[in-house]
């Protein structure tokens, strides 16, 4: 048995599902960006596995691209976790809504 096109897509589907469940379940701010982080993830997989099976190299570029997008948005969602942290003593979301001033 050989891994097709078709099985990476679906393993990509797979993670791309769990992560938009956990963001839409969960209210801690650093288990959302986790299941940020599986969803680009999911979309690099597909991203690579087209590129694999065209023989072209921009889905490989593209997720080069993502990972770099996904290190800002951790960078920028860790300083406002700590931010949460320190001024309201929760991580939860619902209560950023505090912050503003």
């Amino acid at each position: 048995m050989t891994i097709t096109l078709t099985h990476y897509l679906l393993a990509s589907v797979l993670l791309f599902s769990i992560g938009l469940i956990g963001i839409m379940t969960r209210r801690n701010i650093l288990m959302i960006l986790l299941c940020l982080e599986i969803m680009f993830n999911a979309a690099n997989l597909a991203f690579i596995a087209y590129a694999r099976a065209w023989g072209d190299l921009g889905g490989q570029i593209a997720a080069f691209f993502i990972i770099v997008v996904a290190a800002a948005e951790v960078t920028v969602g860790l300083a406002i976790a700590i931010l949460m942290a320190r001024e309201l003593h929760t991580l939860n979301v619902d209560e950023a809504n505090r912050l503003k001033w």
